[in-house]
């Protein structure tokens, strides 16, 4: 019998003293291989791309390429690795922003070793894990508070703008927006117009990625409606 091989993990976090201090709380668990620690999120590509892990630990606020945005390169090209963040951040914006990029984990940085460990082991083995105050965060989410998490996240758009963002997330044309708010296509068209102005985005597309990113969307499902409509 041969003890099963460490599970091989990138650490990405732009303070040099709390990646030393992961590394070797990671490694005294006889269960991680440290292979590669990166400052900001260009070296974190350049190093998975390097060293092959099994898991990627990273902070959110990095330097450059941050943590969000190299997490949906990775899971872009790597599908089955797993990306667990470990960040300061408990906001909702960054939470759903990190889970729409592809992250599996996300902990915050208060968590203890074992902890850690444990959910470094999880997503090698192909699981998803959230820390306490996250997972609580994301059933309320589903459970009700979507309507005042879209509240908080665009606080520029009347409740009106906000349904017809999250029906444009979920995949609605207009002419299907019309029908579930019971609007006009044209008082949808004017409020799609707003919604643009309001967010500072050039298209509908744009829109959509925002909003999506923000955690609108219905988990990011799409409505079939036949060729693509303008505002």
């Amino acid at each position: 019998m041969t003890a099963d091989p460490a599970v091989r993990v990138v650490i990405a976090d732009d303070h040099p003293m709390f990646r030393y201090g992961l590394a070797a709380a990671l490694r005294e668990s006889g269960e991680v291989d440290v292979v590669a620690e990166a400052a900001n999120g260009e070296d974190l590509l350049a190093a998975v791309e390097r060293t092959s892990p099994d898991v990627v630990l990273t902070d959110l606020a990095m330097p450059g390429l941050d943590g969000t945005a190299a997490t949906r390169a990775l899971v872009a090209r790597h599908p089955g690795l797993g990306v667990l963040v470990l960040t300061m951040y408990e906001d909702d914006q960054a939470l759903f922003g990190a889970l729409r990029a592809g992250a599996r984990g996300y902990l915050l940085k208060d968590a203890d070793r074992t902890e850690i460990v444990r959910a470094v082991l999880a997503l090698a083995a192909g699981d998803a894990v959230y820390g306490g105050v996250v997972a609580r965060r994301i059933v309320g989410f589903f459970t009700g508070a979507h309507r005042d998490y879209a509240e908080r996240v665009f606080p520029e758009l009347t409740e009106r703008e906000r349904e017809v963002l999250d029906l444009v997330a979920l995949g609605c044309g207009n002419h299907q927006i019309a029908a579930r708010l019971v609007l006009s296509e044209k008082t949808v068209r004017n409020h799609v117009s707003s919604i643009l102005f309001k967010l500072q985005v050039s298209d509908r597309a744009a829109a959509v990625a925002r909003a999506r990113d923000a955690g609108l969307g219905d988990g990011g499902r799409t409505v079939k409606d036949g060729p693509g409509e303008g505002n």
